[in-house]
């Protein structure tokens, strides 16, 4: 019985030492358990929050994505309509530089014909007259009127031959004229708009249209410097006679001592060439800028800077154009004017041609004058180059300058002389 006893005790013993090592194990291993749940759960939380973070990220960049979307689609269309705009206006400036030289062709043919009618009619007449006139008048009378025809004959004779002197290969292109005031101040200044209405009225003459490109008021009167286009039929081939530096003497209005005073005014002529010049321009070698207009020109002048200035720094050209309503459109025809400068410009071959291509006289001043306007103490306009002259400086001061365009033209031929550019 009592070893029944130690035997239930010592078992309850064994079985009580057995559970409290089961129960430190089984209790470590759930502290693990626990431990490792909970570094689970932490991890699992990070998980979330990056994922969370990431579709924040992926959200954000998905909104950024449909706003650069969305800048590009408009930046495309603007560009695009742009695009579509320049490309109708550079097609409509096309197709008038097309109808145009059309218009002039066809107007070149129809003055060769009637010149060519009116010769054979001319000669016709003079045939008829002259026979009329040995019928009919004394002798005396006869050779007065024979020597009327013969002068009326010589006249359109020469006018005949000075078209065929007409030759040179922009002779038939309208031509854009420059005047710049030089030496005398405003003198200078007065000077260079009366070139300017002197101009005006042998256009206007000749039946020729005027129109003005750039425009800048004198300080005190008259004109700073005017570029100007005119149109018509052989305009450069006439108006290249012009190139060069206009001296005028008279008796200053503007001194009230009443002295003589002299001034200079240069002159630069080139023609308007439209065809599509094989002429490179890097865009760092110009400088373009923009500024108000000035002058007459309707309610669009003074209103916005649209006038433009292209300073080209190789060759040292400046073309200025502020006619057009638009920036572009000036932008255009200043580009135009500043190819056909360098166009002219590498067809020379003497340097010494090289500053008249420049658009700019270099010495506006004694010693290189063309032509001479004296009005004081005695009146004379004198060509330098062909030696032409007359003492009726208001008749050439109101256009009358065709005597000295066909002695240039004429000078140019006999001499073998190539025109200036």
């Amino acid at each position: 019985m009592v070893e029944l006893i130690v035997t239930a005790i010592n078992v309850f013993i064994l079985f009580f030492l057995i559970g409290y090592l089961v129960s430190d194990m089984l209790s470590g291993m759930l502290t693990k358990r626990q431990e490792r749940i909970a570094d689970d759960i932490n991890t699992a939380r990070m998980s979330k929050e990056e994922a969370l973070a990431l579709k924040n990220d992926y959200e954000h960049r998905l909104a950024d994505f449909e706003s650069e979307r969305a800048d590009i689609l408009e930046n495309t269309r603007r560009k695009a309509a742009q695009m579509e705009e320049r490309i109708l206006l550079d097609g409509q400036q096309e197709a008038d530089r097309v109808i145009a030289r059309a218009k002039r062709e066809a107007e070149l043919k129809k003055t060769k014909l009637m010149e060519d009618v009116r010769h054979d009619m001319i000669m016709a007449a003079s045939i008829t007259a002259c026979k009329l006139a040995a019928e009919t008048l004394d002798d005396k009378k006869q050779a007065v009127y024979i020597q009327e025809m013969l002068d009326e004959f010589q006249k359109d004779f020469d006018n005949i031959r000075i078209k065929t002197l007409l030759s040179g290969e922009y002779d038939s292109e309208n031509a854009i004229i420059k005047l710049n005031a030089g030496a005398g101040g405003t003198e200078a200044c007065d000077w260079c708009g009366m070139l300017y209405r002197m101009y005006s009225r042998w256009a206007d003459k000749k039946g020729f249209t005027l129109e003005v490109l750039d425009y800048l008021d004198g300080d005190e009167a008259g004109i700073k410097s005017v570029t100007f286009q005119v149109n018509g039929t052989n305009a450069y081939g006439y108006l290249k006679s012009e190139k060069g530096v206009h001296r005028l003497v008279r008796i200053s209005p503007f001194n009230a001592a009443g002295k003589r005073q002299t001034s200079f005014v240069s002159c630069d002529v080139m023609p308007d060439i439209k065809k599509d010049l094989d002429v490179e321009i890097n865009d760092d070698e110009i400088r373009i800028d923009t500024y108000r207009s000035s002058g007459a020109g309707g309610q669009h002048i003074n209103k916005t800077s649209s006038a433009i200035r292209i300073t080209h720094y190789p060759t040292g050209i400046v073309v200025q154009c502020q006619n057009e309503r638009s920036q572009h459109m000036n932008k255009d025809k200043a580009m135009q004017m500043l190819k056909a400068k360098l166009y002219l410009l590498k067809q020379q071959e003497a340097e010494a041609k090289l500053s008249g291509i420049r658009g700019e006289v270099t010495d506006i001043g004694w010693g290189n004058q063309i032509r001479s306007y004296v009005m004081q103490p005695y009146t004379m306009v004198k060509d330098h180059r062909t030696s032409e002259e007359t003492g009726n400086v208001d008749a050439v001061l109101d256009g009358d300058i065709d005597p000295f365009i066909n002695a240039y033209l004429k000078w140019i031929a006999l001499s073998n002389k190539p025109a200036e550019q």
